[in-house]
């Protein structure tokens, strides 16, 4: 089992920060660099920017120290007799800085992490063990994806945070004019890159993350297709049934029954 040992979100340094760890800290250590900074790893220098990460073994010695301020980071560190072993699998960059593909989700597991930390629980333990695994496994998944090509890969990190929050909250309402003003494009031009990336277009997204949630409470609850289709960001029962049927190939109702 993997054992944090400590966790920060979001820790705002105002006045900068200095971390020197001549001898190594003692366990694995993890950090998100938000705030541009000199690390120095074993004798070598490095200058990374905002959404770089370190993930330090326990006895390598390392600094790092602010270049600007406020300086912001999240970090973690842990430990576990298996560990050692599953990073090996992984393949993950160790003792040296490397960029972080999706650095909003990964502070967002690390918020995680402090939670449930905070929190307890008899659980407590096995589900810190499992957020671990899965962050680091994500990270590892991260680096073998494809790289954006272009002006596609300059908001490939803002595009994709805005497709999680459509199929995070498929009942809420967006605009293709609000989704491209918050990343300051066009609205045609916000279009184009998003179906670049992801080889689809907004408004299917759109759709599926819906179709999917109202498949789910379909499945799993016994709610009325009325309360389902509010439920799914539908302001009437009849659009929603339409384009359930047109994209499903089922009614709502005729999809509850086909078990």
């Amino acid at each position: 089992m993997i054992q944090l040992v400590s966790c920060g979100h979001n820790f705002v340094h105002s006045d900068g920060i200095r971390i020197d760890r001549s001898s190594g800290a003692g366990n694995y250590a993890f950090v998100l660099f938000r705030s541009k900074a000199e690390v120095v790893i074993d004798g070598s220098a490095y200058t990374v920017d905002n959404n770089a990460f370190i993930l330090m073994q326990p006895s390598t010695p390392y600094m790092y120290r602010d270049l600007e301020k406020p300086f912001v980071n999240d970090w973690f560190h842990c430990e576990g007799t298996e560990l050692g072993a599953y990073l090996q699998q992984l393949k993950l960059p160790l003792d040296r800085p490397a960029e972080a593909a999706y650095p909003t989700s990964v502070s967002r597991s690390i918020m995680e992490l402090q939670n449930v930390n905070w929190l307890g629980g008899p659980h407590r333990s096995e589900i810190i063990d499992l957020d671990l695994r899965s962050l680091l496994m994500k990270l590892a998944n991260w680096r073998h994806l494809p790289p954006a090509q272009g002006n596609a890969g300059r908001y490939l990190h803002q595009l994709s945070e805005i497709r999680s929050e459509l199929y995070r909250s498929p009942q809420a309402s967006y605009s293709l004019s609000e989704l491209a003003a918050s990343v300051n494009l066009s609205k045609s031009y916000f279009q184009h890159l998003y179906k670049d990336l992801f080889g689809c277009s907004v408004s299917s997204d759109m759709i599926n993350s819906r179709l999917e949630y109202a498949k789910y409470l379909l499945d799993n609850s016994s709610l009325s297709i009325g309360s389902i289709a509010k439920m799914c960001g539908y302001e009437n029962e009849t659009h929603f049934m339409r384009q359930f049927k047109k994209f499903v190939s089922a009614t709502p109702s005729g999809y509850r029954k086909r078990k």
